[in-house]
């Protein structure tokens, strides 16, 4: 008789989940991730909980001199947004600090006959996560980052195909400095319990 077999605990894989943290953009330096290594972490975000297989985000790598034409664009929706030149200056620099940025872009089926919107989110959510612990197990550091630049007209305009809403830019990178906790989180007893 043959039947499921349960897999042995990856007790390396849970370790290294459970040492990951974000690693802001001035504390990675070069190298970025190769292509391939951008691939193989593609293809863990491809395993996150995904209803109905759609598959609700893309990812574009912005790396060498793409970050000159992103900071050009960040630059350009500060200055629309008001700011100063010296900060929409400072703005600019910020597509520059890390070695790659990869955007990350939702396209959210709001009619989808199975898979709600939530639903899709949550996919979103969970393939973010899967590609930032594949960044950490291949050694890169990253984090997430969003704020109004992904409203942004000119921003969006360069990113978005019609139905797609930018979410924000991954940075990677070699982490310089560990990632450290930013909040203090609760202990795992008070967030599970029996119902």
């Amino acid at each position: 008789m043959t039947g499921f077999a349960p897999q042995a605990p990856h007790n390396d894989l849970l370790s290294g989940l459970l040492q990951r943290y974000s690693v802001g953009a001035r504390h990675l330096g070069e190298p970025a991730p190769s292509m391939d290594d951008l691939l193989r972490m593609t293809e863990a975000a491809l395993r996150a909980p995904d209803h109905a297989g759609l598959v609700p985000f893309r990812f574009a790598a912005i790396r060498g001199p793409a970050r000159e034409r992103l900071g050009d664009l960040f630059e350009e929706a500060a200055l629309q947004a008001g700011k100063n030149a010296e900060d929409a200056r400072r703005d600019r620099h910020r597509a520059l600090d890390a070695p790659m940025l990869l955007a990350v872009i939702a396209r959210i089926d709001t009619g989808h006959p199975q898979a709600t919107v939530h639903e899709q989110w949550m996919a979103v959510g969970g393939a973010l996560t899967n590609l930032l612990n594949a960044a950490h197990a291949l050694g890169y550091g990253g984090k997430m980052l969003s704020g109004s630049k992904v409203r942004a007209a000119p921003v969006v305009a360069a990113f978005c195909e019609p139905g797609e809403q930018l979410v924000g830019w991954v940075v990677l990178g070699t982490a310089r400095k560990a990632g450290s906790p930013k909040f203090n989180k609760p202990d795992p007893s008070q967030v599970t319990r029996d119902w």
